[in-house]
């Protein structure tokens, strides 16, 4: 059984903290500043990419 209800959340929480872990071996134990740098790479990440690439970044994915 899903800890959220729903497999995909579950997943996509596992994954973001992966990143978030690999951020703050970087740059030090803050969660909050490893947020906002994951948050403003995927940002620029997406403007950059076309519309259909970045219908694929976002929570629908099936990566």
């Amino acid at each position: 059984m899903s800890a959220n209800g729903l497999e995909v959340f579950d997943k996509t929480l596992d994954i973001t903290h992966v990143w978030l872990k690999e951020i703050m071996a970087d740059l030090g134990p803050d969660k909050q500043v490893a947020w906002k740098v994951l948050s403003t790479v995927l940002h620029k990440l997406r403007d950059r990419l076309s519309i259909n690439l970045a219908a694929h970044l976002g929570p629908s994915c099936r990566c």
